[in-house]
C-alpha cells in the first residue's frame, strides 16, 4: 500500500457503483464499532480499572481529541503522501488491533484490576502495564479513526467522478445520501445494540463485538481493492498554508511594499488574483519576490516554497485567519456533549424501563439526541425555511450567523435543564437514603433526562449546520477540505478542554478535604453544581459570539465585511463529517 497511482484515466473499467458497497460498508462497520465503545466507557474503566468518574471522564476526553485532531494528520499523509486508499486501509487496520487489544483487557484477567478488587482485601489498583496496554488501545483506535474519517467518504466520490458523464453529479449526490444515511443508521445501532449487548451480555462479548465487526470492515475495504480508482497522491493544502505561515515568519523584517506591481508578487500563471487584500498586510511577505533569481526556478516556481509562496497561498490563510474568531465560538457545544458522559451515570441508578419486560441501558440515551438532531433538521429543512425565507429573503430562512446564535442559546437552556434534573434526581436519593450507596435505584424515571438530550441534539444541529454554511461562505472552495478540517479540529479542541475542566474541576472542589463535585458516588458529589458552571460558561460564550458578531456584516450570502473574493461560494456541507 504504497504511493498511488492515477487510474482513472488509464483504467477506465474501474471505480463505478459497484465500489460503493465495499466503502460504505467498511465506514458502516467501523461507525458501529467505535460509537459502540464509547458510551459505557466510562463504566468499564470505573468498573475495571478503579477510576475515580472524574479521572475516566478525563480520559474518554482525551480520547476522543486525539480521535478528531489525528483526522488532520490523517487528511495531510492521504493528500501528500500515500492516497486516500493506503490511508483508509492502514486507519481500518489500526482501528481493528486497538479493538482487539481491548477486547483482550476484558478476557485476560492479568490486563485488568477488576478481579483485584474483587477478591482481595489489600489492592494496590491499576498496575502502569495494564494502564499502559488500555492506553495503547485507544492510541491505535484514535489513529484508525483520524485515518478513515477524513478520507472514506472522498475517496467513494473518487470513485465516481468521471467528468465526461453528464449523469456524474446526479451519482455523486446519490452517493453522498446513501453515505449519509448509512451513517445515521450506524451510529442509532451502535449506541443501540452495541451498548445493549454490552449491558446483557459483559463485556467480553460487548467489545467481542465492536472488533468482529470491524474486522469484516478490513476485509470487506480490502477485497473491493482491485476495483477501486486511486487517485495519486499531491501537494496538500495544509501544508501550502503552513508554507505561507513560515515563509511570512522568516521575512518579518523585509519592508512591505505600498505598490501593487505583479513582478513584486509571486503569482502562478493560471493565478486570478493579481494584488493583495489590504488586511493582514504582515502576511503579503510570504509573496514578495526580494532577488528574482535566487528565489525563482527557470520556469517561474519558487525555488524554496518555504520561504516564498503563491499570493494565493497567502490570500487562502489570510480567508483561514478571518473565520478563526467565529469559528472559535463553537466549541462550548461540543464540551457540554463531551462531558455528558457523566450522564450514563445518572441514568443507571434510575428507572429506565419503557415497557414492563424492557428497559433502555442507560449509555443508550444518547440516541434520544441523535433523533432530535435528525428530527429538527428534517424539520427545518422542510418546513421552517419556506416559511422563513417568505420573510427575510435568505434562501435558507436564516443566516448561518443567526442560526449559531440561537445553537448556543439552545446549549445553554441544555446545561441548566441538566442541573435542575440532577438536583431533583440527587435530592430524590437521600431522601430514600440511598446517599452511601451510588449504585441504588431511585424512584425516578430516567425519562426525565430525554429532554435536555434532545435540546442538546436540536443546539448542535442549528448551530453545527450554521457553521459549516459560514465557513463555505467565506472561504474559497479550493479551501472546502480545509472547512472539514476545522470541524474536526472544532470537536478535537472542546474534548481536550473538558477533559481540563473535569480535572480542574474535581481538584479544586475537592480541595479541603471536601467531597468532589464530580465524586464517583454521585449522591454526595453535585453533578448539578457542574452543569450549572457549564451553563455559565455557554452563558458566556453566547456574549462572546456577540462580541465577535461586531466584527462580521453577514449579507445575503453570508459574507463577511472582511471577506475577500472566495469563488463560487455554494454552501456544500455535505462533504463535512457529521457530528454525533
Amino acid at each position: 500500500m504504497g504511493t498511488e497511482t492515477q487510474a482513472e484515466e488509464y483504467y477506465p473499467r474501474k471505480g463505478g457503483l459497484r465500489t460503493m458497497p465495499f466503502i460504505i460498508v467498511n465506514e458502516s462497520f467501523e461507525r458501529i464499532a467505535s460509537y459502540g465503545l464509547s458510551p459505557n466507557m466510562i463504566i468499564y474503566l470505573m468498573t475495571y480499572y478503579q477510576m475515580s468518574a472524574a479521572t475516566a471522564g478525563s480520559i474518554i476526553g482525551i480520547w476522543s481529541a486525539l480521535s478528531n485532531g489525528l483526522a488532520i494528520v490523517g487528511a495531510i499523509v492521504s493528500d501528500s503522501y500515500l492516497g486516500r486508499f493506503s490511508v483508509v486501509a492502514h486507519g481500518s487496520i489500526f482501528t481493528l488491533i486497538g479493538m482487539i487489544i481491548l477486547w483482550l483487557t476484558a478476557m485476560i484477567p492479568q490486563l485488568n484490576s477488576f478481579s483485584c478488587s474483587q477478591f482481595q482485601h489489600v489492592c494496590n489498583g491499576t498496575t502502569a502495564v495494564q494502564l499502559a496496554v488500555l492506553l495503547s488501545s485507544f492510541v491505535f483506535m484514535s489513529l484508525g479513526t483520524g485515518f478513515v474519517r477524513p478520507c472514506s467518504i472522498i475517496f467513494g466520490a473518487d470513485q465516481l467522478e468521471r467528468k465526461e458523464n453528464p449523469e456524474n453529479q446526479r451519482l455523486v449526490d446519490s452517493y453522498f445520501n446513501w453515505y449519509y444515511a448509512s451513517t445515521g443508521i450506524s451510529t442509532i445501532l451502535a449506541v443501540t445494540t452495541i451498548v445493549y449487548i454490552q449491558d446483557r451480555y459483559g463485556w467480553q462479548v460487548g467489545f467481542g463485538v465492536p472488533a468482529i465487526l470491524m474486522f469484516l470492515s478490513v476485509i470487506m475495504f480490502l477485497i473491493g481493492s482491485p476495483l477501486y480508482i486511486k487517485v495519486k497522491a499531491k501537494e496538500s493544502l495544509l501544508i501550502g498554508l503552513l508554507q505561507a505561515a513560515v515563509a511570512a515568519f522568516r521575512k518579518r523584517n523585509t519592508s512591505i511594499s505600498l505598490t501593487d506591481s505583479d513582478d513584486y508578487y509571486h503569482l502562478p500563471i493560471e493565478s486570478e488574483i493579481s494584488t493583495p487584500s489590504n488586511d493582514f498586510r504582515c502576511l503579503n511577505r510570504a509573496c514578495m519576490i526580494q532577488d528574482p533569481q535566487r528565489d525563482l526556478n527557470p520556469d517561474g516556481s519558487a525555488s524554496n516554497p518555504w520561504n516564498l509562496c503563491s499570493l494565493e497561498q497567502v490570500e487562502s490563510l489570510k480567508a483561514l485567519i478571518r473565520v478563526l474568531p467565529m469559528w472559535s465560538t463553537g466549541f462550548i457545544i461540543f464540551v457540554d456533549m463531551n462531558v455528558f458522559s457523566f450522564s450514563v451515570l445518572q441514568t443507571k441508578t434510575m428507572d429506565r424501563h419503557i415497557f414492563p419486560n424492557f428497559e433502555i441501558p442507560a449509555a443508550s440515551f444518547s440516541v434520544f439526541l441523535i433523533i432530535a438532531l435528525t428530527i429538527w433538521l428534517s424539520f427545518y429543512d422542510r418546513v421552517l425555511v419556506p416559511l422563513l425565507s417568505k420573510y427575510t429573503g435568505l434562501p435558507r430562512g436564516l443566516s448561518p450567523v443567526t442560526r449559531m446564535g440561537i445553537g448556543l442559546i439552545v446549549s445553554c437552556m441544555s446545561m441548566a435543564l441538566s442541573a435542575i434534573t440532577e438536583s431533583i434526581r440527587r435530592r430524590r436519593a437521600i431522601e430514600e437514603g440511598h446517599e452511601d450507596d451510588p449504585s441504588a435505584l431511585v424512584n425516578m424515571s430516567a425519562m426525565w433526562f430525554v429532554p435536555q438530550y434532545a435540546l442538546l441534539g436540536v443546539a448542535e444541529a442549528i448551530h453545527a449546520v450554521g457553521q459549516i454554511e459560514f465557513l463555505y461562505s467565506l472561504l474559497p472552495k479550493s479551501m472546502s477540505s480545509i472547512a472539514s478540517a476545522m470541524y474536526n479540529i472544532g470537536t478535537a479542541v472542546p474534548s481536550l478542554f473538558g477533559s481540563i475542566l473535569v480535572s480542574g474541576v474535581d481538584w479544586l472542589s475537592s480541595t479541603g478535604g471536601k467531597t468532589s463535585w464530580l465524586s464517583s458516588n454521585i449522591n454526595r458529589g453535585h453533578l448539578d453544581y457542574f452543569y450549572w458552571l457549564l451553563s455559565f460558561l455557554s452563558l458566556l460564550n453566547f456574549f462572546y459570539f456577540l462580541a465577535v458578531c461586531r466584527c462580521y456584516e453577514p449579507g445575503n450570502d453570508g459574507s463577511s465585511r472582511f471577506s475577500h473574493v472566495a469563488e463560487e461560494k455554494q454552501c456544500n456541507y455535505r462533504l463535512l463529517p457529521e457530528s454525533s
